[in-house]
């Protein structure tokens, strides 16, 4: 792989991950609209736009092969379940001020991700990683028994994302033509709810332009950084790939502290604290075996 195309893919990383951590951004315009209303336009937008651009890609036979087979269809029903729940989490949290919440959740994914990969992939696990998992926990602990409550959106939104990725590391369908399926599976659902709940923004004939626009261009929202990811993952290496995703809720964290003007009390930092620290024992990790791997090719 050349310099060239390595240069390339980090510049898609970088797009991919900034657009996803500045996206609370696009979902703050709509706080006037319901989070599943919101949910039911990303669904339907992003069903006509990727149906576009794999015309255009001329790869919408993959589409067709996909689907013949039952247990691919049965697989990204699910997933697409699971992408709905961490959409509608999300979404809803941005526009009700629990952005950090947000963000702690994307901190605490990759982490989870670490646990699955142990218990579902068979992946053996180093003791630094097995300490870093334990540090992010106690840091969820401390927050549980400080609030006697459940950081439920945090741990809903780490939860189905991971549970998301493992299935789809499990279907043998590319990233587009995957989510083109979950999302027509959703779209009848979708449909259904834009046909049946009465909502003051439902009826888009009776919407300002600006609204209509903004409500459209949640399909781009969805695609783009998608699009970027892919192209990303193409030209460099996976483990490279995965140090750029602590962008994106590193950028919700700053969005909701410095912008949006979120309460940082001492016991969220204490929080944070232990799981930045579990993710940097995660990294330090991951390079020591990647720089060792290096020495013995």
């Amino acid at each position: 792989m050349d310099d060239k195309s390595v240069k390339t893919g980090v510049i898609f990383a970088l797009a991919a991950y900034s657009m996803w951590g500045i996206a609370p951004m696009y979902f703050k315009l709509l706080t006037s609209v319901p989070a599943l209303e919101i949910v039911m336009h990303r669904i339907v937008w992003s069903v006509l736009v990727l149906c576009l651009l794999l015309i255009f890609r001329k790869k919408f036979n993959q589409v067709f092969k996909a689907i013949r087979d039952p247990k691919i269809i049965a697989t990204l029903a699910i997933s697409g379940l699971l992408l709905a729940m961490n959409w509608l989490v999300f979404i809803w949290a941005v526009n009700n001020d629990k952005m950090l919440d947000a963000s702690l959740g994307y901190f605490i994914n990759p982490l989870f991700n670490v646990l699955l990969a142990r218990f579902f992939l068979k992946e053996s696990l180093t003791r630094l990683q097995l300490l870093a998992v334990f540090v992010a926990l106690a840091g969820v602990a401390f927050l549980i028994f400080s609030y006697g409550q459940l950081p439920w959106i945090a741990l809903i939104l780490a939860t189905s994302f991971s549970i998301y990725g493992l299935l789809r590391k499990k279907v043998t369908v590319d990233s587009m033509p995957g989510l083109l399926i979950e999302s027509c599976i959703m779209l009848p659902f979708a449909l259904l709810y834009w046909l049946i709940i009465d909502t003051s923004s439902g009826n888009m004939l009776a919407n300002s332009p600006d609204l209509n626009i903004t409500l459209m261009l949640a399909g781009v929202v969805t695609t783009a950084p998608l699009l970027c990811f892919t192209a990303a993952a193409r030209r460099i290496r996976y483990t490279t790939l995965g140090f750029f995703q602590y962008i994106g809720p590193s950028l919700m964290f700053l969005l909701a502290v410095i912008h949006y003007q979120e309460p940082l009390d001492a016991t969220r930092v204490i929080t944070f604290v232990c799981v930045w620290s579990g993710l940097f024992i995660y990294v330090y990790d991951s390079l020591r075996v990647y720089r060792k791997s290096k020495r013995i090719i």
